[in-house]
């Protein structure tokens, strides 16, 4: 049966101020494995040292192993149609800013500016003895010659600014998601199951400021329950939101 996302469709047409927070199921949209779905990173031995800050510094070739498709292939994946209807959201002049969690920035391949990204970025990284930062294509190219671990020329490891276990998260992307929620009327919650914290309290947060959230996302979440609504396809979804664009300028 066909979800009826009219609800969702009104409630933006009457929007002032849309703000969205993005998880993995957008990613998978694109042919990106879930880090937890079958096929997913965490099916690996290893998983739960790859994103470990002291494994890092120990040895940072299980992350570079863990991540060498996942993180550092990333040309082989293009923006999909939520990424293209959030865009699109943005263009008109509805959507301010998205939260992500994910770090394969295909939000901003798809043309979104706004994007906080909650988890980090692959796009710069640093050097975990000197503090040196190269780009993310410098790395991919030191990749694919073959090189197990990039360094420096100081010798230290170059380690992404993604956030592992056991770092901070980003101050001024989570600050600026936090006002996002705040201040949207309509908060969009696509692809995460709302697990991992303190993003996935950022939804909350527009409920108390007195907002509407809507969630799409396949499996249950903590917050069913107190949105306006909730669905499970996020490719219609986005064929919602395109097929109704106009109608919200």
């Amino acid at each position: 049966m066909s979800e009826d996302y009219s609800i969702l469709i009104e409630a933006l047409k009457k929007a002032k101020h849309v703000g969205v927070l993005t998880g993995a199921g957008v990613s998978t949209l694109s042919g990106i494995p879930d880090f937890r779905g079958p096929q997913g990173l965490y099916k690996n031995p290893d998983a739960e040292r790859i994103f470990d800050i002291d494994w890092f510094d120990r040895d940072p070739s299980v992350y570079y192993k863990g991540c060498r498709e996942l993180v550092y292939r990333l040309e082989k994946y293009e923006p999909n149609k939520v990424h293209h209807a959030l865009k699109r959201l943005e263009d008109i002049g509805l959507l301010k800013g998205i939260a992500t969690q994910n770090i394969d920035m295909l939000h901003q391949k798809a043309g979104s500016s706004n994007v906080f990204e909650v988890h980090g970025s692959p796009l710069l990284h640093h050097c975990r003895r000197c503090g040196r930062s190269i780009g993310f294509e410098e790395v991919c190219a030191e990749l694919k010659k073959g090189v197990e671990v990039p360094r420096c020329s100081c010798g230290g490891a170059y380690k992404p600014d993604i956030t592992f276990f056991g770092e901070m998260l980003p101050e001024e992307a989570f600050v600026k998601s936090q006002e996002l929620a705040l201040s949207s009327d309509v908060f969009l919650v696509l692809g995460t199951s709302l697990t991992v914290y303190p993003a996935a309290g950022l939804p909350r947060l527009t409920l108390q400021a007195g907002g509407k959230v809507f969630i799409v996302n396949g499996s249950p979440t903590s917050l069913d329950n107190e949105a306006t609504a909730r669905y499970t396809d996020l490719a219609a979804f986005a064929d919602a939101v395109l097929t109704n664009i106009d109608d919200m300028v």
